[in-house]
């Protein structure tokens, strides 16, 4: 995932669908970033292989996206897709425009929160999303991603030139697109997924505004950047209860 000191937006983006909100609860929502582990990678070009290449450097200033139309009514909630396209990304630790500040050449989980808002009284971009039992977390290991200033395989650089919107300038109006779907249709992994959650109870809160009970339904368009798989699969989540 490219960042730059002006920030650049995620692509792809994070868009989850909400069901089992209280449709009369208000809640926001929000998305924070956080390391994977302690380490700092490096591309390794001969093998074409991501390796550590020793300890992560020190942490970042907490920054967290709160989605603009938080916050709102759960039934606002779940009938639209929530997308999270104008979420910027930035290596510049003096950022003062509200994007989220990362490191370079390390590896990042996306965290959706749903906070309930009487417990979001304390939310804010620069501070931690606050705890509790109104507020819930949900992350899949899928969208980890590694964090570069420029990308470091050929192939990711056609891909995300070619899918990504805001990419047109970098396109070439001639270009023969048959290799690129040629590309795609080369893995394997092209297909959409299913995949089960389930969820503990949040004690405390009644029933019907049990948002542990909320399922998130998440269509990720994901370019994984293992140089060792690379591959793009389309993946949905559903809680069957």
């Amino acid at each position: 995932m490219i960042i730059t000191k002006a920030g650049r937006r995620m692509f792809p983006a994070m868009r989850v669908k909400i069901s089992g909100l209280d449709p009369h609860q208000q809640y926001y929502i929000a998305m924070d970033i956080v390391p994977v582990d302690n380490k700092r990678y490096r591309y390794v070009y001969h093998s074409s292989k991501w390796m550590v290449a020793g300890n992560a450097d020190s942490p970042v200033p907490p920054r967290v996206y709160i989605h603009p139309d938080s916050p709102a009514s759960g039934e606002t909630w779940m009938r639209q897709v929530i997308s999270f396209d104008k979420l910027k990304l930035t290596n510049n630790e003096l950022d003062d425009q509200g994007h989220i500040i990362l490191h370079s050449m390390h590896k990042y989980q996306p965290r959706v929160h749903i906070i309930r808002k009487d417990c979001g009284d304390d939310l804010s971009p620069i501070k931690p999303v606050p705890s509790g039992e109104g507020v819930k977390a949900f992350s899949f290991p899928e969208t980890v991603f590694t964090t570069v200033t420029a990308y470091q395989n050929q192939q990711i650089t056609r891909l995300k030139i070619d899918r990504n919107p805001f990419a047109k300038g970098f396109r070439d109006s001639g270009r023969n697109r048959m290799g690129l779907e040629a590309l795609v249709e080369s893995y394997a992994f092209w297909r959409p997924s299913l995949r089960t959650l389930t969820f503990e109870d949040i004690p405390g809160i009644p029933k019907q505004e049990d948002i542990l009970q909320t399922s998130l339904m998440v269509q990720w368009l994901r370019i994984c950047l293992s140089m060792e798989d690379t591959w793009i699969q389309s993946l949905v989540w559903k809680d069957p209860s």
